[in-house]
């Protein structure tokens, strides 16, 4: 099977993890540090705060914003759950808003003429998850400018996206979001095996990011209520969680950033190969967000069913048969049933749907090999009944 996506571990990633197993630190020390400092100077940022996974990300980055009952958040539906669980998780509101056909990320027109009426009716988010979908940002300088209007912090779920740049500089700079969102789960750009990272360059943030990641707890003596009994002594500010990232992942992390340009330029390279090889099919291929460089963390098409006479889910099926592991990213987060539930409903948000029902995810990793990917092309062909053309083989 030629899975749609997976880790590159070598041998110097090995050798990173036994170093550590060697040493005095296991769990939260410096190498976290190291890792946040790398991430932090190669994305431009001022702080990085390492933690578990990509959801405790989301999580506490909507607590340090202020996020709780009586709030809104607003994302995008096409995305994995943990775009919006991260507001119910405290005690806000989700709405989405629906998707551009050509970017499949959260439409910001469409965004635009929503907080209009939102305003007038007095519900407002209080925060914008901005997703950069398969690795390419949104239109992020107009949802800044509405976020400067209306008075919504910006959070960029760039779980896909690292190693992507935005109007010429790397995400996560935090230029035109106040947080960034990093995940480093296997299928990912990077991999800490699991893990993620928040980017902010505003102090304030970064100090209760750090201090939720921990249980709510301090040692800084400027933040505690009356003087240390001793060098053990700590309080508890608030209500915090154990998030933390361990050294062994960091080292995984760091090794792992030594290659993020060799990762970036494979699949950039595969990806145009996708776009070259397949453009005579009856496919919608990735289309360009202005100002956007993607990370290609995935390669998405769309399937005109209606042109070869196939259902989606037959055309799956088939390439799975064949050991092509293809996958398909997303189901409209709004279309489960915990979301139904809230009263969310099929039509909600028909651009989302409209993808969902075409959407089918092509295997792109950094160690798929040309011959891998001739495979898929062919296999894919096959499904659709099309054979390879000569301006297909030759470009």
């Amino acid at each position: 099977m030629i899975a749609y996506g997976r880790q590159s571990v070598e041998q110097a990633d090995i050798d990173a993890v036994v170093e550590v197993l060697r040493s005095d630190w296991l769990t939260q020390g410096p190498k976290v540090e190291r890792f946040e400092a790398a991430l932090a100077d190669r994305c431009q940022a001022r702080h990085a705060v390492a933690v578990c996974n990509a959801t405790a990300a989301l999580h506490i980055a909507c607590l340090a914003a202020g996020l709780g009952p009586g709030d809104w958040l607003w994302t995008s539906p096409n995305s994995f759950v943990a775009s919006a669980n991260c507001a119910r998780y405290c005690g806000a509101s989700v709405d989405f808003v629906d998707i551009d056909p050509a970017t499949l990320n959260l439409d910001a027109g469409l965004l635009e003429t929503r907080l209009a009426k939102a305003e007038a009716a007095g519900k407002l988010p209080k925060v914008v998850v901005a997703v950069a979908f398969a690795g390419q940002s949104c239109d992020l300088r107009a949802i800044s400018r509405l976020a400067k209007r209306y008075g919504f912090l910006v959070i960029e779920d760039a779980a896909h996206a690292v190693g992507a740049s935005y109007a010429g500089k790397p995400v996560g700079c935090g230029e035109f979001a106040d947080m960034t969102i990093f995940s480093f789960h296997p299928v990912k750009i990077i991999t800490t095996a699991e893990g993620g990272m928040v980017l902010t360059n505003q102090p304030h943030l970064a100090e209760r990011l750090r201090r939720l990641r921990s249980h709510g707890i301090t040692r800084d003596p400027a933040q505690m209520t009356e003087p240390a009994h001793g060098d053990w002594y700590y309080q508890q500010l608030e209500l915090g969680y154990n998030y933390r990232l361990s050294d062994l992942q960091a080292a995984l992390g760091l090794s792992q950033l030594v290659r993020l340009d060799a990762f970036l330029a494979r699949r950039r390279a595969l990806a145009d190969r996708y776009q070259r090889l397949l453009v005579d099919l009856p496919l919608g291929l990735p289309e360009k967000q202005p100002e956007a460089e993607s990370a290609w963390h995935m390669y998405v098409v769309r399937l005109h069913c209606g042109a070869v006479g196939r259902t989606q889910r037959e055309i799956f099926d088939d390439l799975r048969q064949a050991g092509i592991g293809v996958n398909l990213h997303y189901i409209p987060i709004h279309l489960q049933p915990y979301y139904r539930d809230l009263g969310f409903a099929p039509g909600d948000f028909p651009e989302a749907e409209r993808y969902y029902a075409q959407a089918l995810t092509l295997p792109l990793y950094p160690d798929l090999t040309d011959e891998q990917q001739d495979e898929v092309i062919w296999q894919l062909r096959r499904v659709l009944a099309q054979p390879m053309s000569m301006r297909a083989m030759y470009g």
